[in-house]
């Protein structure tokens, strides 16, 4: 059974032993030791990476009471250093406490149990079981974590029996009967953990909440803690330090020039659409002037698809024939008519765009594909033109 240092420090980075046996399996090579600070995957905290002997841990599991270690190749010696990353350590023991420390909060002030956590590498979460929490509510729980933080409130682990943990006001029950590890946060919680956590609530640094969504009826909270949390602030700091250069404003005024900005682009927006529409009654004038029998063709070098859409539709209102619209801007080819030919536009594309590598379909009365070049497409829509009934 391998001796796990972690349980006495999460502190200790460095540490000599010995290889008690090695592993060759399908996805890798494994190393057991006789001691390890390395911690493995679980309890929704992921595995401490770093060396054995200079040899890369790539991965570290629990398996039947021993610790396996994943490693790029066997170490020479049997006697063996081994280092931890403590920077990727010390980030995860913030998050751990902060994720105890808001859970007692949610607990605490509005009932709100933890149903479960993760640890992720960019962000943590923790889904609680109730179907929503205002705005007011999300803002009282972080400022009240922050407040425990800046108590510094001791943080303690140690192992208790099944008796001894039956006296205690635990968060909920363990799973094991014996030998229970607790991690005890001063007048805040006791809590069944065998994760790693810093020493004191203010080692957490900050508790930011990012953002909530609802999830299978529960509530799940985004959050980020110490250095990570840091590095948020500092990024969006950036982002709205290029906003109010770019709107020539202090920051208590970007949100109103934001929302005078969209006005204005809503009115732009609307008037190019006016403007978008009398050009295609133009351009649709001048194409049924153009109509050579049943059909109207013809190949544009802006025109996106929406507006070849609307310019079909246009058409084929006055015409009981084909039209026919590629646009260079898009790589697309576009088959309308009105309902008046037997011709179905979505068959038709099904039947030939394999032979021009198109990639499309639609309905009876119209379709519409794109193409991997341009020269794909015109010969599609040259295609069409000499092979549709006139």
């Amino acid at each position: 059974m391998t001796q796990r240092l972690y349980y006495d420090s999460s502190y200790l980075t460095e540490w000599q032993t010995h290889v008690s046996q090695t592993l060759e399996r399908e996805d890798g090579l494994y190393v057991i030791l006789e001691k390890t600070a390395f911690y493995p995957h679980g309890g929704g905290q992921p595995c401490d990476e770093g060396t054995i002997q200079g040899i890369a841990v790539l991965d570290v599991i629990d398996e039947n009471d021993e610790v396996l270690h994943k490693v790029e190749r066997f170490p020479e010696e049997p006697e063996v250093n081994c280092v931890i990353n403590w920077n990727r350590r010390f980030d995860h023991m913030q998050q751990h406490s902060g994720q105890h420390l808001l859970s007692a909060v949610c607990r605490d002030l509005y009932r709100a149990m933890t149903v479960s956590f993760h640890l992720g590498n960019d962000y943590c979460t923790i889904d609680v079981d109730k179907p929503e929490l205002t705005q007011d509510q999300l803002s009282a729980i972080e400022i009240d974590a922050n407040r425990h933080i800046y108590l510094n409130h001791p943080i303690l682990s140690y192992f208790v029996s099944g008796e001894e943990a039956a006296k205690l006001p635990l968060v909920k029950p363990p799973k094991v009967t014996d030998h229970i590890r607790i991690v005890e946060m001063k007048d805040v919680e006791y809590n069944g953990c065998g994760g790693t956590h810093v020493s004191a609530t203010g080692e957490i640094g900050i508790i930011k909440l990012l953002k909530t969504e609802k999830q299978k009826g529960n509530v799940r909270i985004y959050f980020k803690c110490g250095k990570r949390a840091l590095v948020e602030f500092s990024e969006d700091e950036r982002i709205l330090g290029l906003l109010t250069s770019k709107f020539k404003v202090g920051k208590e005024g970007i949100l109103e020039r934001i929302e005078k900005w969209e006005s204005e682009q809503q009115q732009l927006q609307a008037e190019l659409s006016r403007l978008k529409e009398r050009n295609n009654e133009f351009i649709a004038r001048e194409l049924l002037t153009q109509q050579e029998g049943s059909l109207i063709a013809h190949v544009f070098t802006d025109l996106l698809l929406k507006d070849a859409q609307n310019l079909a539709a246009k058409l084929t209102a006055e015409t009981n024939g084909f039209v026919v619209l590629a646009t260079e801007a898009d790589c697309k080819v576009l088959l309308a008519h009105s309902g008046s030919t037997p011709v179905s536009c979505g068959v038709f594309f099904k039947q030939h765009l394999g032979e021009f590598r198109g990639k499309g379909g639609g309905s009876d009365k119209q379709a519409q594909a794109g193409f991997a070049s341009w020269e794909d497409a015109l010969a599609f829509y040259e295609f069409a033109k000499q092979t549709l009934p006139l």
